[in-house]
């Protein structure tokens, strides 16, 4: 069986969840620090890369599974990564209700 308008499908190094290229970040080493992450928003820079959906979530998850390092097969900084969500990428927001806490910072 084929697919209609097939599009690669990618593997978001957060949710472990397949996505079309389209709809994903890439990331990529940046070329002057191989220690750095870098966001390619025009998938254009060479060597390795690694696909993120482009949502806080996905970004958490990889960083509590240690996914850089393990994506990039090394000790990386994605530092950059978390700026370019905070100040490109809108954080979503929560449709559900606050609960309280504990009540205890009264």
């Amino acid at each position: 069986m084929t697919r209609s308008n097939a599009q690669p499908l990618r593997t978001c190094i957060g949710c472990r969840r397949p996505g079309a290229r389209s709809d994903m970040l890439r990331l990529a080493r940046d070329p002057a620090d191989a220690q750095r992450v870098l966001v390619d928003p025009r998938r254009r820079l060479p060597g390795r890369g690694a696909w993120l959906h482009p949502d806080q979530a996905c970004l958490k998850l990889a960083i509590k599974r240690r996914a850089f390092n393990r994506a990039f097969r090394g000790h990386v900084d994605a530092t950059q990564v978390d700026g370019y969500f905070g100040t490109t990428v809108p954080a979503t927001a929560g449709t559900g209700t606050v609960q309280a806490e504990s009540g205890s910072e009264i």
